[in-house]
Formats: C-alpha cells, structure tokens, sequence
C-alpha cells in the first residue's frame, strides 16, 4: 500500500482538484487511499467515556484471527457483516467499539514454525524450548501482520489503538491470574484421564478439535482362550486389535444368558499370555459384535470408565507417536498400522482370528493436520465446570446455562439468534464435561505450576517460586505443558478491557464497554469460543462489583448482550469449500477484480440469516455495474451543478446532511422521492436492527437504482432548465431536492460500500466549495426516516410508473418504433388517478402523443391490465391473435402461481407471527391485487376466442 502523507485539508484540495469526476469507475483508484486514510486519521479511535457518564456504548469484539491466518472468504464475510452493523451504530450517533486482536494459535503456528525448522534440517528438540520460542516470536513479527494488513485494506472500522495479541504481557498476567484463582477455588485440578491424542501435533485436543469422517474398515472377531478349559473360547470383537496387547478384562452384559456361565471365569490374552477375568457391565450392548468386548482402559474413553468401576489396572503399549512402547512385547515399535497388521497375521497363524466383517467406522482426526487421533491414558489438567466452589454456589456450567435460558418471564441475560442455535448451545451445556485445559506444545501460555523432586507436591503461584510452596525445597521445576488456546481467548471479553482490576474496583474500560453488545461469530466455535467466553465471563466477572460497589446481576456478568451466528459461505453450487475440492475462492482476488464494495455488497444481499451462501461470481461482477450506476449517477449530479453555477444558480450547502425534504405544491417526483427515501431508510434500519442483511442491501439497491437512478432521475433531467428564460427559483428547488437525495442515498449506502460512498460523499461537498461536515461520511449521522410518510403520493407516483411500464411493454409487442410518439387509451373504473396533471411525464417516459380516458376500451386491441386502470397503444398494426394469447395465457400462469404461494404464505402461522407487520400487510394487499388481475387476463382470453 502507498504511503501517505497529506492532511485532511491537502487531501480534500487533492479531490476538489478533480472536481470533474473520471468517465469509468475503477475501484482501484481510491480504495487503497480512502483505506488508509482512515487509518492515519485514527477516525475510529475510541476514548473511555469519564466515569458516570451516561452514554451507553455498542462494543463488538472481534473473533481473533490466528497471526498464521491469511483472509478467506469467510472472514470476509464475517467482517463485512460486522463492519455494516458497526458502521450503522456509529452513524446512528452510538459511541462504537470495535476491538481488534489475533489469536496467538498454539497448535496452527508450533506446527508452522516446526515445518520451517524442517525445511532448515532442525528441529524444536534440537533448538531446545526457550530458543524455540524465541523463534516463534522471530516468526510471528515477519509472518503475523498478514491478517491485519488484510482487514485495513478492506476498511474494517476497528479501533486499532487497542490492537492486542494474546500473548501481550497484559493478557498473558490476565490468564495466569484466571488459572490461579480457578486452582484455589478447587476447579482446577491434574489428573489422568482418556484424552484425544494427536501423534502429529503430540499433544491432547479437546472433542471439538477431532473431526469424524465414516470410513469402511473391518470389525474383526479373536478367540480368547478360556484358562483351564482347552477347547472353550470366549470371542470378542474389535475394531483396534492393535490394542489388545494392553487388554486387562473381556466384558459382558449381565442380563445376556450366552456368557452367564462364563462370568467371573479367566481368560488367556492372545499373543501375550496374561491372564484376564471375565467381568459384567450393564454398559456392554448384547447386539454390537459378538456381545463380549475387550476392556483396554489405556485406550478407550468406555474402557477407562469401566475400568474405574471395576477397579483395573491401565495398561498403555503406545507412546506419543503412536509407535507400540515396551508392554507391547515383541511388537515395540512398530507404527500402530504395522502392528496391526502384524497382529492379525499371527492370529490368524495360531487360529485364534475367527472371522473380518465389513463395518463402517466414524474414524475422528485432528482438526489441525488429519492425522487419526488416538484416544490415550494421559496426565492433564482440567476444569471442573460442573463443581461448586462453594457450598449451595453455581457451576461454571450452571451459570453460563442460566445465562442463555430463559427467566420466568422469558426474558434472557444473552439472546443468541437465529432462535435454533439456543436449543444446541444448551444441550451441549447441560451434557458438558470436564474441560481439558493443557496442551503438549512449547507455544503458549506455559501453565504456572512447579512440580517439587522432594516432596512431589505441586505449587501454583502468580509469580515464579524460588521454593516448594509446601516443603521449601528449591528442586521445583515448571509445568511443561501450556494452556489451550480457547482458555485464554475465553477470557479476552474482560482482559481487553482491564481485567484484572489491581484495587478490585472495575476499571474505567470494564465500566464503559462490558458487556459488550453483540458477539458475531460462526457456528463452528459457538463451542470453541463463544461457550468458553460465556463460561469464564460469568465466572470472574461475579466476583467483581459494580462501579458504585453494588453486586453485579446476571445481565451485568454476561460477556455479550447478543450472539448473532452468521452462516457460511459455500461455492456456487452450495458445496463447502475446501482445498481438495479446488473450489476456494480467494476474497483478495475477487476484490482486486471488482473492488471491495462489490464484495461487500454480494455477500450482504445474500446473508439471509439461518441461510448459508452460495457464492457467485457473476452476482458480484452485476454489484460492479451497481456501483458504476452510482458513479455516472454522480457525474450527471456534478455536471448540473456546475451548470447552474454557470447560470447563476446556486444551492445552500447547508441543506446537505439532511432528508430530503419538499413544499407539499412541489412536483411529483420531488415528494415522492423524498417519501421513498425516508420510507426505505425506515427499513432499512429496521432490517439491520434484526441482522437482516440481505433485505436491508437489496432495499438500497432498489432505491439507488431504481426508485433514483431510473425514475428521479429520468424526470429531473425534463425539469432543470438552465437557460436565460427558466425560472430560476423553481430549477433551484429541483437541483435542491436531487443533491439532498442523492447525498441520503449515499449515507444509506455508506455501511456496505463504504469505499465509493466516501469519495463520491467528499466529491459532492467539494463540488459546491467546501469540506464535509464531518471527517468522513462514516461519522456523518445515518438517515433515520418513518415507516410511513406519504402513502398518496406513493400510489400516484405507483400508478404512473404502472402506465408507464405498461405502455413500453406494448410498444414493444406492437413494433412500434423507438422514436415514434403515440397516443394511448386508458379505462379506468375509479376516478382521480394522476394522469392528466402529469402528462409531460408520460409523455416522454413513454413516448405518448396523448391520452384519451374512456369508458370502455374497444376489443381485439392489445390491452395491458393492472388492478386500477386498463392501456391501449392507439397504433395500426393488426395484432398478432396467437401471440396476444400467449402472452395473456403464461401472464395468466404466473398471476396464479403467485396467488398460490401468496395464500400459502398467509396461511402460514408461523410465517405470519414472525414476519414484519409491513411485509404482511404488502403480502395481503398484493393477494387482492392479484384476484383483480387474474380476473381481468381470464376476460381477455375470453374476448380474443
């Protein structure tokens, strides 16, 4: 990106020298500029509001990207979305926040770095860890900006000010602190338990890391010898044979009568030796296999269960590579596939291998690299979220339940939308197990724990220790394990903003921004994430009193007010897009292509909430000719104002900023322009209010090009009158009300296309001399509007459009030349339609030489109907019978269809309780339009035999 220099005042006398706008748009010659301009002015910075002021602040964190990551289309997606909405509070007069961070992604950047130190013929081992880390930080100051210099270049309004990485030195205080308190309330404790093990990334993954992919494998069924009865076996089936070598026990259910008999009997392990009893559990399903299991507790999460009730040992024969250790014999190290087929083979030899069935398995592989984990005996540390802390106090897991459930009264401290998502992020809640916190990796927060060699007790301190904190001795030595990552960005809802206070009183920061206000995010780590946010938000957050010392509430906890989960973004064929699909597309290509506001757009005139996207190319490049509409738009606009300049002919530049907003004797077009643009501001921020973002892009794009660009426009163009003769009060009004609505539509569009908005906003200011009002058109105030506001002039101007797209259709249909002036015949069974008083409209919209209202319109003409009036083109040409009933029989066909999904709709409970009352209303009165028009075609087909 070029570097700047110039101030605000040199760049706006840079634009006010190219007043007289380029003929072509081309994004690339302002996007790079206005994007960093933003940055160097620092627009976006935020000061903490002084304590007990009352200004409420919306506060949006953003979901760190990995510092390894590269944009793709989904964070594309998922900050276009957040920038509308934070653009629109800010505009809306809100103190708006955005914070910005990375995530320092301890397994995705250790593994990076680990590949560059291959490349390099070394290793981590070989550097040894305080050198390795070392040179990871080398790595994340070269390699980590890339996601960062991304979201500038895409003009997301962040606060870059408060920019943080998850291990500054203020967060990485903030963790251990966290960690620290949650061991002295008795909810952190060490442990051996079955983890996810990845041989790979040798380190445990917690269930939301593993991926499971169905694979065809086989069930294989093995003869256990039964001891001191030759000939009597007991046959179990496996899908991991390999780890029958750390078998300890066969397990049946009790209530199945084939294996009674043989309960409380011993059994010869196959291949080596050891004898194994023969236990009972109800666990044990009769139907699956052979209904006798081996019991591995080493290697099983259900064996290690079954394991603790029965008191058995744990037998593990792999080490952390998956390679068989000692116990597994003769078989030491081997790869766990090796082995495997090895121990088949000398099954089969001894006859002990009685049957391979096809069975299809749900393998589960890491997340990170796709290695297939394997489930290990492993000393960790957990969370216990399902303890009190204190006696009759909440869980971890209680309290982030209570906040997403419904009170009494139904109301809730966090709203997660759409609705479906509350049912799943509770039951996940409520089924919750204990958290495994620590990770086999050199690259984190290092857990600050020290294990003592003299009396083998664990000290954890929020400083380092020089001694045991229980016998004194100074052989201690740190915990080598570091946290997971999902526990330190867990916390960023608080340390962000201060936490922890050092007097214990909320800081200025926590006061101001927490909770913040909306969490936007996608379903992927609504259990990665956002659950943990919630969890340790609630948690440290009910400790800590209030400004003025009262005690927090649950809504005063909470780390967000909202979730709001976004889709995802998936190929043009609705495919999920991955590398070995080939079908990724590149966000920064698409951008470089047609600009990012065209980006922006497409994404947001799909994001239908609950509804994932199917990306198409061509709907962007259809979003570069709606910006380049607005561009020729911009240069008619600049054009005339120079114009009347010229002819002495000046607007108050004061009027710009506001509605548009004209004498009620003013023409036409002028009120209902300004209706419409105070009616669709109305909904538009109605729909961005209810994260509607396709209704709320779609209504602007409608405004922008068809309510301005090919009506208001096409009229004013008959109306501004430059010459020596015109009247120049009335030119003014004209060229007043076009520069207002132009610069509201530009205001109402500024969110999702901030790139042209701001330049074209500049351009207009400066065309009349001037700087804007403000620094940039996003700290301008967003048009407001009123649901209602002119429903009369709205109908005429409706029905004039309606003649006039009447009248071009059957033009067309008639042949009649371009240039060729005609008259028309209009039938209308109700009075007081607005032809008459706006013939000049008609006329050369529709190129009508004049229109003749009758009674009834003479038959076998070609006729166009519409609920309120009929149309004939007065053109002798003889029509074309076959073709006229044609065309009524499929207009016929699709006024049916219509009806049926109208009445459909409306008879739809659902669709009707969760609708807006205005679509609903629309719907209805479209449905009777509807009756009016099928019964009008069905008459015409009648008349043409």
């Amino acid at each position: 990106m070029p570097q700047k220099t110039e101030t605000l005042q040199e760049n706006t006398a840079h634009a006010m020298r190219r007043r007289e706008l380029p003929k072509a748009y081309d994004p690339a010659a302002i996007e790079d500029r206005w994007a960093e301009y933003w940055v160097r002015e620092r627009l976006f910075d935020v000061k903490t509001p002084k304590a007990g002021a009352d200004e409420r602040a919306f506060t949006v964190l953003l979901p760190p990207p990995n510092v390894t990551g590269n944009l793709h289309m989904g964070h594309m997606f998922e900050h276009t979305e957040a920038d509308i909405l934070v653009r629109w509070h800010r505009m809306r007069g809100e103190l708006t926040l955005w914070v910005p961070g990375t995530d320092h992604a301890g397994i995705a950047t250790q593994m990076l770095v680990e590949r560059q130190l291959t490349s390099e013929g070394t290793s981590r081992q070989a550097l040894g860890r305080e050198a390795f880390v070392e040179r990871v930080w080398q790595w994340r100051a070269h390699y980590g900006g890339a996601i960062l210099a991304s979201m500038k270049r895409i003009g997301d309004t962040v606060d870059w000010s408060r920019e943080y990485f998850t291990m500054d030195e203020n967060l990485s205080h903030a963790v251990r602190e966290a960690f620290v308190r949650l061991y002295e309330q008795g909810l952190i404790y060490r442990g051996a338990y079955i983890v996810n093990w990845c041989p790979r990334c040798q380190t445990a993954i917690s269930d939301l890391e593993v991926t499971h992919e169905e694979q065809q494998g086989k069930l294989w069924e093995i003869r256990y010898p039964v001891v001191g009865a030759p000939g009597d076996f007991l046959t179990v089936a496996t899908t991991r044979p390999e780890t029958m070598l750390g078998d300890v026990a066969v397990a049946v259910n009790p209530l199945d009568e084939r294996f009674r008999r043989l309960i409380g009997k011993t059994l010869r392990l196959p291949l080596v030796g050891r004898e194994i009893p023969v236990i009972a559990d109800e666990w044990v399903k009769s139907d699956f296999g052979t209904g006798a299991v081996k019991v591995t507790p080493a290697h099983d999460a259900n064996d290690f269960a079954m394991g603790q009730r029965h008191n058995l040992p744990a037998i593990a024969v792999m080490d952390e590579t998956a390679h068989m250790n000692a116990e597994a014999g003769v078989y030491a190290g081997l790869d766990r596939y090796e082995a495997r087929k090895r121990i088949l083979e000398d099954l089969e030899a001894q006859g002990l291998l009685a049957a391979a069935r096809d069975y299809v398995n749900a393998i589960g592989k890491c997340a990170r690299c796709a290695t297939v984990v394997e489930p290990r005996l492993s000393t960790q540390w957990f969370i216990a979220v399902n303890k009190q802390a204190t006696p009759g106090g909440p869980t971890i897991a209680s309290l982030a339940i209570d906040a997403v459930k419904p009170d009494a009264e139904g109301r809730r401290a966090i709203r997660i939308t759409p609705e479906n998502n509350e049912k799943v992020y509770l039951e996940w809640m409520t089924n919750l197990y204990d958290w495994c916190i620590s990770r086999q990796l050199w690259w984190g927060h290092r857990i600050p724990a020290w294990h003592c060699a003299t009396c083998k007790q664990i000290s954890v301190a929020r400083e380092d220790p020089a001694r045991c904190a229980h016998c004194g001795s100074a052989q201690i030595t740190q915990e080598t394990d570091v946290l997971d990552t999902w526990f330190s960005s867990g916390l960023l809802p608080v340390t962000v903003f201060g936490w922890p206070p050092a007097d214990g009183k909320p800081t200025a920061d926590l006061t101001a921004f927490y909770p913040t206000s909306l969490q936007l995010t996608g379903f992927d780590i609504l259990f990665f994430w956002v659950a943990r946010m919630i969890m340790l938000g609630c948690w440290f957050m009910q400790e800590l009193p209030l400004a003025d010392g009262s005690r927090r509430t649950l809504r005063d906890i909470v780390p967000f007010r909202e979730v709001h989960i976004h889709a995802l973004v998936r190929d043009a064929d609705r495919q999920k897009m991955s590398k070995t699909k080939g079908n990724v597309i590149d966000p920064v290509a698409i951008v470089q292509k047609y600009g990012t506001d065209a980006v922006r757009f497409t994404l947001a005139s799909m994001a239908s909430p609950g509804t994932d996207i199917a990306f198409n190319e061509a709907r962007t490049e259809g979003y570069r000719a709606f910006a380049n509409k607005i561009w020729n738009a911009a240069r008619f606009i600049f054009m005339n104002v120079e114009r009347a300049r010229e002819a002495g002919i000046s607007v108050d530049r004061s009027m710009l900023g506001h509605m548009p907003s004209v004498p009620p004797y003013a023409p036409i077009e002028a009120r209902w322009i300004a209706a419409r643009a105070s009616s669709v501001a109305s909904q538009v921020n109605a729909a961005l209010g209810e994260y509607r973002f396709h209704e709320a892009a779609n209504l602007v794009y409608q405004f922008f090009w068809g309510d301005f660009c090919d009506w208001y426009l096409e009229i004013v163009k008959l109306r501004l009158d430059f010459s020596d003769t015109a009247d120049k009060a009335y030119t003014r009004e004209a060229l007043t009300t076009l520069l207002q609505t132009f610069e509201t539509a530009l205001r109402l569009l500024s969110p999702i296309m901030p790139f042209i908005t701001e330049e074209l906003w500049h351009a207009l200011y400066e065309s009349h001399g001037g700087a804007p009002s403000a620094q940039s058109i996003a700290l301008s105030r967003y048009p407001q509007g009123v649901a209602q506001t002119n429903d009369a002039v709205e109908g005429d101007f409706a029905l004039l459009q309606e003649l006039i797209v009447a009248v071009r259709g059957l033009r067309k249909d008639l042949g009649v030349e371009e240039k060729l002036a005609v008259p028309i015949r209009v039938h209308a069974p109700t009075s007081g339609l607005p032809f008459a008083g706006n013939l000049e409209i008609i006329q050369r919209l529709a190129r009508v030489s004049g229109i003749e209202a009758v009674d009834a319109l003479p038959e076998g003409a070609a006729t166009r109907a519409t609920p309120q009036f009929d149309v004939q083109v007065v053109y002798e040409k003889k029509i074309d019978t076959a073709a006229e009933r044609e065309r009524l029989t499929k207009e016929l066909t699709r006024y049916e269809q219509e009806q049926e999904r109208a009445q459909r709709q409306l008879g739809n409970e659902a669709f009707l309780a969760k609708a807006p009352a205005a679509v609903v209303e629309g719907l209805r009165k479209r449905a009777a339009e509807l009756v009016v028009l099928i019964e009008k075609t069905r008459r015409a087909l009648e008349e043409l035999g």
